[in-house]
């Protein structure tokens, strides 16, 4: 039996959504670009996932680190089903893969049974979605640029809680709290938001058990799928991911070393997944 995470409930949900059809799913094309990973499966359905370059050795002509890319020349036509279980690599590149197939299947499973107690709402930002007040306190969990972009322009009252200060600008760095102080910050966050790269670096669950039952929790990037409910049962309020609207050009761009900047209007739309209670909400302040 599986140890229950979101990743493997969302494998799950997409099993049983798609039951003997999923043994016809290959892979038609890939890409591994610096940002982000891409696969678009056979059936016109493309996910993404965000590439964990700092789990890529630096010696990359090395033979050992030649073992963190894996895939060259052998991913088209591989079964999906088979790639679901990269999902458990030890290796970054090797689970990005896997989440990146993992959310192409989770596009198909929307498209096969759109869920009636969650809403897609299309070309919605989730810094929108989430609905802060002037009030609150946010923590942004991961220097997730736009949202930090808008929160100092709203002169809102936020800390982030980052790995690495360098990622940071100078003007960022009073915010600034050390990853291992989540225990002690994230309680106090009436807002969090939390980038999607937390589900690949296994950080994700640990998060959402920090934060208040009360609090407003937002998910957000490429690697969020459209399979929501592994996230909603853990705490999770809006989903901010992507569909893929044009695979190829959108592989493409990935290829290119592009960036949400590069494919977002052109290749891929922005979409918020939501509950109930914060639809409403939404409509209101609209």
């Amino acid at each position: 039996m599986r140890n229950q995470t979101i990743l493997t409930e969302t494998i799950e949900g997409i099993e049983q959504t798609l039951g003997n059809d999923l043994d016809r799913v290959c892979v038609e094309r890939a890409a591994i670009g610096l940002f982000f990973t891409g696969v678009k499966l056979n059936t016109g359905a493309a996910g993404a996932c965000a590439t964990p370059l700092r789990s890529i050795p630096e010696a990359v002509c090395c033979p050992s680190s030649a073992m963190a890319m894996p895939f060259p020349g052998k991913l088209q036509g591989r079964p999906a089903r088979e790639l679901l279980k990269e999902v458990d690599a030890a290796s970054g590149i090797r689970r990005a893969v896997g989440v990146a197939t993992m959310n192409a299947l989770a596009d198909m499973c929307w498209e096969h049974h759109a869920r009636q107690d969650v809403e897609l709402r299309v070309g919605v930002d989730a810094y929108d979605a989430a609905d802060i007040r002037p009030t609150d306190h946010v923590v942004v969990v991961g220097a997730f640029v736009p949202f930090l972009k808008s929160l100092k322009r709203a002169r809102q009252r936020f800390n982030v809680l980052e790995l690495d200060p360098a990622t940071l600008k100078p003007d960022e760095l009073p915010y600034f709290r050390p990853a291992d102080q989540a225990a002690e910050v994230l309680p106090l966050a009436d807002v969090v938001l939390i980038t999607g790269t937390t589900l690949v670096n296994d950080t994700l669950e640990q998060i959402l058990a920090l934060c208040r039952p009360a609090a407003r929790v937002v998910v957000v990037g490429p690697t969020v799928g459209l399979l929501p409910d592994a996230f909603l049962r853990r705490g999770a309020d809006v989903l901010g991911g992507i569909r893929v609207i044009a695979p190829d050009a959108f592989l493409d761009v990935l290829a290119e070393g592009g960036s949400g900047y590069h494919f977002f209007g052109r290749s891929a739309e922005k979409v918020v997944l939501m509950r109930p209670a914060m639809q409403s909400e939404l409509r209101a302040a609209e």
